[in-house]
């Protein structure tokens, strides 16, 4: 008896003969002469065959019996037969084990998110979400690897909070011991800190917490961030430039590993972003987005979710590009901590990343100059006490400095060309969601 597990993966690459393979039931089809179990692991997918003899009386009995989803041990001959559709490959049973026998399965491939949601640990055995995890962690790897091969440090900040880390409405409160603590929005003021700190180039990949009760396709209560900043630049273009060059070789990473599986799975032809990216001016922005027929009535000018779609629309039929930096934010809709340019406070070194017409990150210059910083503050209706082990920061020289926090499940959804983030988190927590 073979007793080493075979990925179903590698028997591609396996002798003809004995191997051991084990998953979860797909598919059964118990025909009179000749059974086929289509067996799915965590690498793939691959046909086994039972003659009905006598000999063969058990395991057919056996195979008869299995529910959909049973998770299985076989043994058996493998064979390579161009004529099999699963890559070529059959394995015929000698011994089968069940592991464990499902229940009857509560969900279906026509089953609404909601529901699928409820049962995740079942909707994920699909293929697609096999692959998107798998295309998580390359791009994610590919990610570290620029960060590393470019000087920076990995840092893990804190979660749990004395104060704000930007808006107080978005808070969640935690009881912590004689006081109240709160769960971090984002780690931008431990990113600045290490900035002051002389750390230079610093990356974090981390969760974040929003006490926002959206229930859009794009929000979460919590949500993995990624997140950059790094010192010594002459304005939010550098932040930029490392910006799409990260996302780049991320891209160009997952095309490179998974794009033929992408292609048949998703069916997306996936395009690695060619640099630079574009940029457009806010102001800019408003008039072609008017010129498209859309006014944006927010009072304050930040762009609204169709003014996303059209200036992406409109970058896409220029240029051919999917992405689009939108930058000089004006200082209304922007937080205290955003550089302002000298010539003109109105406008801020700032900008938004735009990919497939949503907003998937925000970066800029920060105001590294602890008076602007504080009358800034006081100008956005932020109390310098409330805010003194910040300011402290800036207190004792720090050098001039810019990053970005970037939403991981919404550069996935739009990779993948999922409708929503939901489809995209491991676990997603929204404002009605707390399991499982």
């Amino acid at each position: 008896m073979v007793t080493s597990r075979t990925l179903i993966s590698d028997l591609a690459a396996h002798e003809p003969g004995p191997v051991s393979i084990s998953g979860w039931v797909e598919v059964v089809r118990d025909q009179k002469r000749v059974q086929f179990v289509i067996l799915r692991d965590e690498s793939g997918s691959a046909q086994l065959v039972n003659p009905v003899n006598d000999a063969t009386a058990d395991v057919a009995a056996t195979i008869s019996g299995l529910s959909h989803g049973s998770f299985l041990t076989v043994d058996g001959q493998l064979k390579h037969d161009e004529r099999v559709k699963l890559g070529g490959l059959e394995v015929k049973i000698d011994d089968l084990t069940v592991v464990t026998e499902a229940a009857e399965t509560p969900i279906d491939a026509e089953t609404g998110i909601d529901k699928r949601l409820d049962w995740r640990f079942i909707d994920l055995r699909r293929p697609q979400g096999r692959l998107l995890f798998k295309v998580q962690t390359t791009m994610l790897h590919a990610m570290r690897q620029y960060w590393i091969d470019n000087g920076f440090t990995e840092i893990h900040t804190p979660k749990l909070m004395a104060s704000a880390s930007e808006s107080r409405a978005e808070l969640f409160e935690v009881p912590y011991f004689e006081t109240t603590a709160y769960l971090a929005q984002s780690p931008q003021l431990f990113k600045q800190m290490a900035q002051a700190a002389g750390f230079g180039k610093v990356f974090e990949v981390g969760p974040a917490f929003r006490a926002d009760p959206s229930f859009t396709s794009r929000h979460a209560t919590e949500f993995t961030s990624i997140d950059s900043e790094i010192s010594w630049i002459d304005s939010h273009e550098d932040v930029m430039v490392m910006h799409e060059q990260l996302l780049h070789a991320a891209f160009a990473a997952v095309a490179e590993k998974h794009g033929d599986e992408i292609k048949e799975l998703f069916e997306i032809e996936l395009q690695v972003p060619s640099l630079p990216f574009p940029r457009i001016p806010h102001a800019e922005v408003k008039q072609i987005v008017a010129d498209r027929g859309h006014v944006i009535e927010r009072a304050d000018g930040d762009l609204d979710p169709e003014a996303e779609r059209q200036i992406a629309a409109h970058v896409k039929e220029t240029t051919g590009h999917d992405f689009v930096f939108v930058t000089d934010f004006p200082s209304s809709v922007r937080p205290y901590y955003h550089m302002r340019y000298e010539d003109d406070a109105s406008a801020t070194k700032s900008y938004d990343l735009i990919f497939g017409g949503v907003e998937i990150s925000t970066g800029a210059q920060r105001e590294h100059r602890v008076d602007v910083l504080q009358q800034q503050a006081i100008e956005k209706g932020v109390e310098p006490a409330e805010i003194e082990e910040y300011l402290d920061f800036f207190r004792y020289g720090v050098p001039p400095h810019g990053g970005f926090g970037m939403g991981l499940a919404r550069v996935l959804m739009l990779m993948l060309g999922q409708q929503s983030i939901r489809e995209t988190t491991f676990l997603f927590r929204g404002p009605t969601r707390l399991t499982p």
